[in-house]
């Protein structure tokens, strides 16, 4: 499914900036975007968190039952 991926993707980018955040001491985000208070970042923010929260479903969800014959 299209926003399976995109919540994947979504939730990698936010993983991998907390990892930047915790090794390096450095937001990725809020550098790219104005600062973490900027309206962008908070909306980006936002993103990632409703990805993280999606992503919770695909632990549950019946792996045949999406036409994927894996």
């Amino acid at each position: 499914m299209f926003v399976d991926k995109i919540a994947l993707i979504l939730a990698i980018v936010g993983g991998l900036n907390w990892g930047s955040i915790g090794i390096f001491g450095f937001d990725l985000v809020a550098f790219a975007f104005g600062g973490s208070d900027s309206v962008i970042s908070r909306v980006i923010y936002t993103l990632i968190g409703l990805a993280a929260v999606w992503c919770i479903s695909l632990l549950f969800r019946d792996r045949d039952s999406d036409g994927d014959k894996a």
